[in-house]
């Protein structure tokens, strides 16, 4: 991609954090990574990050095509809750990665998916081999896999257009202030921290909305009901963070693990239940993944 520098806001910028509003899909890291390898030019020779853009100044950005990564599959136990020759769903446990990536090539959830599943590879990409969704690595339960071409367009469909249930529990660090509520801002990438999700206030970003219940009280934390009716990255633990005041329990991207009221040994968010219709005969279904064992001290009485 190519373009001129023609806006005066953008004059004296260091190139890189210029690249970095320019970019949004890509974190900095990869601008770094970029511009250390020259695929990044100015002016038709190689860019530094340091570089101060001025009028007029060509940039010229390339992103190399992703070295191809063979998946294999490796024996991972997981709980699966239902199978059939279209779906599976299973109850991720806690520390998983879902599929492989920089940092992560193998000991992830797609790699015990192939080593369970003799038919799973090629379905909706190499890399992610039946996925239609995904948790994050230290969130656990309820997760359906496409076993078939037809079932991955159809659960791919379905979450797109929000005709399934999803409802979380989170245990998060201290109470907030009403019992219920509904949470909807619009949430896109932080513009500093691209690490991270953040709602956003100026227009660009995409609608999340949550509704969520208190459940209990244990030690001075709360156990949160999350209804999602929307899917976006971190939208509860932003949600809880952002507009409750209250980060869930071991978030170590929103919270403060020092300043926590309970030590915990992961996040505390657990993919409690998820219903949706069979995406090849269109029956309803209903699933709950058992509330893990570190949830426990919150569930006395529920």
């Amino acid at each position: 991609m190519d373009w001129t520098i023609t806006e005066q806001h953008d004059l004296g910028q260091r190139l890189d954090k210029h690249l970095t509003g320019r970019l949004p899909d890509l974190s900095r890291a990869r601008i770094q990574d970029l511009l250390r390898d020259g695929h990044i030019t100015l002016n038709g020779r190689v860019a530094k990050a340091s570089a101060t853009v001025r009028l007029g100044d060509s940039l010229s950005v390339t992103i190399p095509e992703a070295t191809p990564v063979t998946v294999v599959a490796q024996d991972i136990p997981f709980e699966v809750l239902f199978e059939d020759k279209d779906i599976l769903v299973l109850n991720k446990p806690p520390g998983l990665v879902v599929h492989p990536a920089a940092g992560n090539p193998d000991g992830t959830l797609v790699n015990a998916l192939l080593h369970h599943c003799d038919d799973l590879s090629g379905i909706g990409g190499e890399m992610r081999p039946g996925i239609v969704h995904r948790l994050d690595k230290d969130t656990s339960g309820c997760m359906v896999v496409a076993k078939n071409d037809m079932a991955h367009r159809r659960l791919s469909e379905a979450f797109a257009e929000r005709r399934l249930s999803k409802i979380y529990l989170a245990a998060i660090n201290g109470l907030p202030k009403e019992q219920k509520g509904r949470i909807q801002t619009m949430l896109g990438r932080h513009p500093v921290d691209r690490k991270r999700m953040a709602t956003l206030f100026d227009g660009s970003g995409k609608e999340a909305v949550t509704e969520w219940e208190q459940l209990s009280v244990y030690d001075g934390s709360a156990l949160i009901r999350c209804k999602l009716l929307t899917g976006r990255t971190h939208q509860i633990r932003v949600h809880m963070r952002e507009t409750l005041g209250h980060p869930i329990l071991g978030d170590p991207i929103y919270g403060n693990l020092k300043r926590q009221i309970l030590p915990v040994t992961r996040l505390m968010l657990h993919a409690w239940k998820l219903s949706f219709h069979h995406p090849i005969h269109d029956q309803p279904m209903n699933f709950e993944a058992a509330v893990p064992e570190d949830f426990k001290p919150w569930m006395t009485g529920i």
